[in-house]
């Protein structure tokens, strides 16, 4: 049985997923345009609380001043008729053919120059319309060939162009923080940051890194073989986890942009766990939007895409219902202090310890018997098949 979204579960869809016409590169399109502001309409029916959207969402890319103003207008109208509010806006470089090569690193300066204006110009409307979080996505960043890209260039104009808009965000006092969204390849052959690590060690680098996090997408750890959860507990240790991306993936193939869950189901319990318990030791929480990128199959008619909206809000309250009951069972409890969970808190040093102090302690090296302490089993099977039957809601 589906289980009702309130306003506290905080769900988001962007508008590109349940407006996707559904043509792919082997296909036409299988649905007709789908209006904006009918969109909106529908998913505060179904109980999502915010909506998120790229500028040609929106506003179709060429649009007059007079005909954008007008249909932002109208836009801004289905928003305070449903109380929908927009927590994230993003950019659209890499739809138009300008773009081929990317936006912020096309080798074509005026590309560069023309992509860094239509960037700023939507920071502005995110900034009016109230969203806390700006995302790039650097779909076009990237190439097919090694040696069609000055790497060391290309990541040079990259932070030029991430450090502009965030010094734009700051000189106008907007309360935007910009989230760069990783994903290893499609469209382009290799993209350049592919993973939540490449991102964070390229956010080191900035200027204005200090407003610049990550917003790490399912899909897109899961085809580079990656654990999505294992990359946004990263992010939040880093306290860089701006904002989520989540849908369904199977392995290493192609960005399916799968209903969350409909993937690898188990996967998707640990992200619901993490989220929503937080880690073992305490610490960072992840409080934003639980924010769907997904796109409804195109074997669907349009009462198959407002039932996928409604199954991925299903699905993570029924995860969340099932991780809520796994943490709290006093036998997981007991497998996770079995299993050492509780133990990897303790500093390795004691608190006032100092390295010499440890080289001089003979029970730390030249007396500890080796042998009984890689005796020790650490019952991961166990902890883990605990949390299956609870995942299966078999507990």
């Amino acid at each position: 049985m589906a289980l009702k979204p309130t306003p506290e579960d905080k769900f988001s869809f962007g508008l590109w997923t349940v407006g996707w016409e559904a043509r792919d590169q082997f296909g036409d399109a299988t649905r007709p345009w789908l209006d904006p502001v009918e969109s909106v309409h529908k998913l505060a029916e179904l109980g999502a609380s915010y909506v998120t959207f790229h500028d040609d969402d929106v506003v179709p890319f060429g649009s007059d001043a007079s005909s954008r103003d007008k249909i932002l207008d109208r836009f801004k109208g289905a928003l305070d008729e449903t109380g929908i509010k927009v927590e994230m806006v993003t950019t659209n470089t890499f739809s138009h053919p300008i773009f081929k090569d990317g936006a912020f690193t096309s080798n074509d300066r005026r590309v560069r120059r023309y992509g860094l204006r239509k960037i700023v110009r939507n920071v502005d409307l995110a900034a009016e319309l109230g969203a806390d979080t700006f995302v790039m996505w650097g779909g076009r960043e990237g190439a097919e060939y090694d040696s069609a890209k000055d790497l060391k260039a290309a990541h040079d104009r990259y932070a030029e162009g991430i450090d502009t808009v965030a010094a734009y965000i700051k000189e106008k006092g907007y309360g935007l923080r910009i989230a760069i969204e990783p994903k290893p390849n499609e469209p382009r052959g290799d993209i350049l940051l592919p993973t939540v690590g490449h991102a964070l060690g390229f956010i080191a680098q900035l200027e204005h890194g200090d407003i610049v996090g990550l917003n790490p997408e399912t899909g897109h750890e899961q085809m580079a073989g990656l654990n999505y959860t294992g990359g946004i507990a990263q992010a939040l240790w880093a306290d860089k986890l701006f904002h989520i991306d989540l849908n369904g993936q199977r392995s290493i193939k192609y960005d399916q942009d799968l209903v969350f869950g409909h993937g690898d189901l188990f996967s998707a319990f640990a992200t619901v766990d993490l989220i929503e318990n937080g880690f073992p030791s305490g610490g960072p929480r992840y409080d934003g939007p639980r924010h769907f990128d997904y796109k409804p199959s195109r074997t669907e008619s349009f009462d198959g895409v407002w039932a996928s909206a409604a199954a991925n809000m299903s699905t993570y309250l029924i995860l969340k219902e099932r991780a809520l009951a796994f943490r709290a069972d006093p036998e997981v409890q007991a497998a996770l202090e079995a299993s050492g969970v509780f133990d990897l808190a303790i500093p390795t040093l004691s608190e006032g310890e100092t390295l010499a102090d440890l080289l001089n302690d003979t029970s730390a090296y030249e007396d500890l018997d080796v042998d009984a302490v890689a005796a020790r089993g650490f019952d991961f099977v166990h902890l883990n098949q605990l949390a299956l039957e609870h995942a299966l809601g078999a507990r």
